[in-house]
């Protein structure tokens, strides 16, 4: 299930897609973020950002 990540005038900030295995998040341009696994959550670069799901962190 994808989620839209809004801020609280209802402007888009980013998405959160399901890609098999891994959910995956997108600012509002459509540029990849970061992914996470189900362990870990990593960034952009595959450098590992902390365990657990901190996709909502990787927005700006």
């Amino acid at each position: 299930m994808d989620q839209v990540l809004r801020d609280r005038y209802g402007a888009k900030l980013g998405e959160i897609k399901d890609e098999g295995n891994r959910q995956t998040i997108y600012d509002k341009y459509g540029a990849k973020l970061g992914y996470y696994d189900g362990r870990y959550t990593y960034d952009k670069y595959g450098s590992k950002v902390g365990e657990g799901n901190l996709l909502a962190m990787l927005l700006k």
